[in-house]
């Protein structure tokens, strides 16, 4: 037969939780000022970094037809990107780049089922990356003969410079602020209740006395111990009863 366990009642076991949510409470409103603190900073670092550290990218693109099958295109949306083309985008544009960098700013692919290709690019000059983009396509079909025998190759729609950046988004970065702080204070708050050893509640008395707690006495102010707080004795009447008095 299973001994009763002093866990096993749901009343004491919800009122045990209801404590120690009490206490965690308890330990975060008493260093609040600490997670606002913290907060706070976190919140003007993160916003301080995102209107003076971070370089604004700008995106634009250019789409090409060709007349081939589907296999083909995939295999030219791989050729595109190749360095061997790139380095003469480079050179055409007198660009201090390599063939690797301008494919990491590049992306080829297909429009739905279509025959045409969409080329993007990324850089941090608008009007560059129209160039980038013109210039690939127009290398592009110049140099896929060699490669590749196709029917045909238009240029549907050059790039035009974008002048709307497409990765300064500043509230993103104060979300991330305030939430890193967030995390870190209440951490930090967890962390110095951890290693206080002083004892500020009847509960940890009774866990290290192992005995319940009778009475307390309440904390006295020096407002509450003036004179003139305090009442004066009142002095005793003599009252007269017949032939004697009290």
């Amino acid at each position: 037969m299973k001994n009763p366990n002093f866990h096993d009642d749901p009343l004491i076991s919800g009122k045990e939780k209801e404590i120690d949510l009490k206490e965690i409470f308890t330990v975060i409103k008493r260093r609040f000022w600490m997670i606002a603190v913290i907060t706070l900073l976190t919140t003007m670092f993160a916003g301080f970094y995102s209107y003076f550290y971070t370089n604004p990218l700008y995106a634009t693109s250019t789409r090409i037809m060709i007349n081939t099958t589907a296999e083909t295109i995939n295999t030219l949306n791989v050729i595109i990107k190749d360095p061997a083309v790139l380095e003469k985008v480079a050179a055409k544009l007198d660009l201090d780049r390599s063939g690797e960098a301008l494919s990491g700013q590049i992306n080829a692919e297909t429009i739905g089922s279509s025959q045409v290709i969409n080329i993007s690019v990324i850089d941090s000059n608008p009007v560059l990356a129209a160039k980038i983009a013109n210039t690939t396509a127009e290398i592009f079909k110049d140099e896929i003969p060699g490669f590749i025998v196709i029917d045909g190759m238009e240029i549907l729609a050059k790039a035009k410079p974008n002048y709307y950046p497409i990765n300064e988004n500043h509230s993103r970065y104060i979300m991330m602020g305030v939430i890193a702080g967030i995390i870190i204070g209440v951490g930090l708050v967890f962390l110095l209740d951890s290693l206080d050893d002083s004892i500020r509640s009847k509960r940890e008395v009774e866990e290290i006395f192992d005995a319940p707690v009778l009475g307390a006495v309440s904390k006295m102010s020096k407002r509450n111990t003036t004179k003139g707080n305090v009442k004066k004795k009142q002095p005793l009447r003599s009252e007269t009863f017949g032939s004697k008095s009290i």
